[in-house]
């Protein structure tokens, strides 16, 4: 089954202007899945995946070969197996000057980037995708989210539905395959992860080791990065862990949030916040398997912003836009916080999230901390369980996740 996807109208864009288009992101979200839906409607793209050892080999002992046999228009699946190729692409891409010739995926990009950039500068569209957003699984049209452009809401989302979502996630196969087990999909996926990804790029001793490490990072979601402690409680040196961390970073599992840093903070924070990219392996990594459970427990809080956040970081990708210079989060010496702030067209929209349906006008005590700063601030919002739509002043609102 074919859930249409949101970045579809994007790939297409980018295919009219850019003779190379890429799509990054983590195994099974739906990379190629995409891709070949695109290849149907127009009956003229080839198909190849470098996870076949064969045609790797190829890719990579003689490129020239290789995009002679698989010539233009063409997909070509995990395009990190063989990095040889992009400079041959190149050389065809200016050859062909013909916009839309190579579509490429790559589920584990820690090497790659530099080399994309380098190869292929000027010529290639860069997308993230991420596992599938609560409108993508709904049906229904999603634009990035700003406070500003709310109208009035009504939804009638219950706690238990709500983690009900969150404890399955938005993998494509959850999804589409109801009767699979969370536990058995996610800890196949795990699994794989290791075995196809991280053995390619650093050498594990112990695989059990870097479960732990994975799994202590998911108790860690929607809270600031702290190595140290994470490497102390993993039995790893600092740098084993930044190193760790960063390949999940790199494969889209999860999404570092930075720190909001105007002129006139001086006393900001710089840590970034964490967050999984799909709560249903947030929640497996942790060893929650309930969703009443989990909704009562003291990880709820943490499990709820990550979902509200994750989905907030969907509706811009899912729309091509890169977050790192939209979304940031605000905390000072003093502990004064504010979960994120959307900045817009020089406008700062700030935004609180609550797990409760009536959080009242205390949510928005942080929002004074922002007058000090040299930027215009727009409207904000209290995302959280409530029915509808309602003000609480002039300039802010409580606004239902169902708006996401």
């Amino acid at each position: 089954m074919y859930i249409k996807r949101i970045l579809e109208e994007r790939v297409k864009y980018l295919a009219k202007h850019f003779p190379v288009v890429m799509l990054c992101g983590a195994r099974q979200v739906g990379k190629t899945t995409l891709l070949k839906k695109i290849s149907e409607d127009q009956n003229d793209i080839q198909y190849v995946t470098l996870d076949h050892p064969r045609v790797r080999q190829l890719a990579i002992n003689d490129p020239e070969l290789f995009l002679q046999q698989y010539s233009a228009p063409i997909i070509i699946d995990e395009i990190q197996y063989a990095p040889e190729l992009l400079p041959f692409i190149k050389i065809k891409a200016d050859e062909n000057n013909r916009n839309g010739s190579y579509y490429l995926t790559g589920s584990q990009m820690f090497h790659m980037m530099n080399k994309v950039s380098e190869s292929l500068a000027g010529r290639v569209g860069i997308l993230s995708m991420y596992s599938l957003s609560r409108a993508e699984i709904d049906g229904v049209k999603n634009n990035p989210f700003n406070p500003s452009k709310i109208q009035n809401i009504v939804s009638n989302d219950s706690i238990i539905n709500i983690f009900d979502r969150i404890l399955k996630g938005g993998m494509p196969r959850i999804i589409s395959d109801p009767e699979i087990l969370t536990d058995d999909f996610y800890g196949s996926y795990v699994q794989t992860y290791i075995e196809r990804d991280i053995r390619d790029l650093i050498r594990i001793k112990d695989e059990n080791k870097f479960v732990k490490f994975i799994s202590c990072v998911a108790a860690r979601t929607s809270q600031e990065v702290n190595m140290t402690d994470i490497a102390k409680d993993v039995e790893i040196d600092r740098k084993t862990a930044e190193s760790w961390l960063s390949i999940m970073v790199s494969s889209g599992i999860v999404i570092l949030l930075s720190p909001y840093s105007g002129n006139t903070i001086k006393r900001i924070i710089k840590r970034p916040k964490l967050y999984f990219m799909d709560t249903g392996l947030a929640c497996y990594l942790s060893m929650w398997n309930n969703a009443r459970a989990l909704e009562l427990s003291a990880m709820s809080g943490a499990m709820f912003e990550n979902y509200v956040v994750s989905e907030i970081i969907k509706s811009y990708s899912n729309n091509g836009i890169d977050i790192r210079s939209r979304l940031f989060y605000y905390r000072d010496n003093n502990g004064k916080e504010i979960d994120l702030l959307i900045r817009e067209n020089g406008k700062l929209y700030p935004i609180e999230i609550k797990k409760n349906a009536d959080p009242g006008k205390n949510a928005l005590k942080n929002f004074s901390v922002l007058s000090s700063l040299n930027e215009e601030i727009g409207e904000g919002a209290v995302l959280c369980m409530s029915s509808m739509t309602v003000p609480l002043d002039e300039k802010n609102k409580i606004v239902p996740i169902k708006a996401i």
